[in-house]
């Protein structure tokens, strides 16, 4: 019997075998409630509710690691990916040190799901080495060495994926699809490597749109490096750009499609991590417009794989939804009588940086109706630029969803993925 049941259940007497079940594991990546909230006044006004207002289950999450009250993306992922708290700076290893599982194992959860026969898959609005999905399949002492990360993934086995990042992938001088050359100094061509293993290779929308339930291993690589433009609104103006790439596949569509393909075998389980990056980037940067984008992005596919779980109640399955951090902690800013007509300034009484729509000291926000049919003007202030702790909420809905408990540790989320997964009760 596995480590696992030792570690986590030792003194609860006798144990008894559960179903196992497929798991969707949604990562909007540095999303605390300020950004929810903010979504869902713009989108659906202060009465209304979110995809993600309507999962089941919801959890305060307790994103610390060792050594230390907050967390960073690469820890965070890692914590998720392995059931153990790390030093900050971990991708997959706790520090340069290997890291052995909460189940015993010397794999992350996903490596050890391949070996068991699971259909598993990755996606990412990020470039291929984002820590949110990398982590679950490579392992690397700096999440800077990308091209180490990316060998690692296309080398990992898995089924699906879907993420930017083609620069990584191609050696330097060569231009690839996306209009930029590779940056692989050691001379792989990682898209040729994938082809020699099976992997259908697809670059746009409509190649991920046309894909048949039945493709098999797919890598889908949708940007030189991200599909998101994560710069201010100032710079992103003076270069004529959107927030996301307009030509590029959401990651609702990303989603929706990896969902298609790992559930086409009825009498297999699977297991997909999808991460949306642009929530944590954007937020990074405080541009509140690219942080409500990414944050209504991510409750898009919050809405797609709650629709799959409804579509196919035939089968188990459970949709998991955390964040690691609360990047810069945004906050709805709406005093009484805020002109939607006026410049908001540029910071609040107590010196929080101010953003409306097109950035500081523009014009504010202006929600949807509420019941009454108002509409309210607002702006988001930036007390921080980084990741922080204490306003993260994670959710749960579907089979076995009950696990998720009023308060949750990061390795919380990997203890429920596994038992799930594995049918552990």
């Amino acid at each position: 019997m596995k480590a696992f049941l030792i570690c986590f259940w030792i003194g609860w007497g006798l144990l008894q075998a559960a179903d196992p079940g497929s798991v969707v594991f949604l990562h909007p990546d540095g999303t605390g409630l300020g950004h929810w909230y903010a979504g869902r006044l713009l989108s659906a006004g202060p009465d209304g509710e979110l995809n993600w207002d309507r999962m089941e289950k919801l959890s305060v999450y307790e994103g610390h690691q060792s050594g230390w009250l907050s967390s960073s993306s690469h820890a965070g992922a890692t914590a998720h990916a392995y059931g153990k708290k790390v030093h900050p700076n971990s991708y997959g290893l706790d520090r340069d040190q290997t890291l052995t599982a909460a189940s015993g194992a010397e794999q992350s959860i996903m490596q050890e799901a391949i070996s068991a026969g699971i259909r598993c898959g990755i996606v990412n609005s990020g470039h291929i080495g984002e820590p949110g999905t990398g982590v679950f399949l490579a392992s690397v002492e700096s999440r800077k060495d990308v091209s180490s990360i990316a060998l690692q993934i296309i080398q990992s086995g898995v089924e699906i994926i879907f993420c930017g990042g083609e620069i990584y992938l191609l050696p330097e001088n060569v231009m690839g699809e996306h209009g930029q050359k590779g940056v692989r100094t050691d001379g792989k061509n990682l898209i040729e490597d994938a082809k020699a293993q099976g992997y259908t290779v697809i670059y746009t929308r409509e190649d991920l749109l046309a894909l048949p339930a039945d493709a098999g291993k797919v890598l889908g690589i949708f940007a030189a490096t991200n599909t998101y433009n994560d710069q201010s609104e100032e710079a992103l103006k003076a270069a004529g750009l959107e927030t996301y790439d307009p030509a590029a596949p959401t990651f609702a569509e990303m989603t929706a499609k990896a969902l298609e393909l790992l559930g086409s075998d009825p009498a297999k389980e699977f297991f997909l991590v999808a991460e949306e990056e642009g929530t944590d980037n954007f937020s990074n940067v405080t541009h509140a417009k690219g942080m409500i984008d990414a944050v209504l992005r991510a409750d898009a596919a919050v809405g797609e794989a709650l629709k799959y779980m409804m579509d196919h109640r035939e089968r188990k399955i459970l949709t998991v939804i955390a964040a690691d951090s609360d990047a810069g902690r945004p906050a709805v800013w709406a005093p009484f009588g805020l002109d939607p007509e006026s410049p908001l300034p540029e910071n609040t009484d107590r010196g929080a940086a101010l953003d409306g729509k097109d950035g500081s000291q523009t014009l504010p926000f202006v929600s949807a109706p509420d019941a009454q049919g108002l509409r309210h003007a607002f702006g988001i202030a930036w007390p921080y630029s980084f990741d922080m702790q204490g306003g993260v909420i994670a959710r749960a809905s579907g089979y076995r969803s009950e696990l998720m408990s009023p308060l949750i540790h990061n390795t919380g989320i990997y203890e429920m993925l596994y038992q799930v997964l594995w049918g552990i009760d």
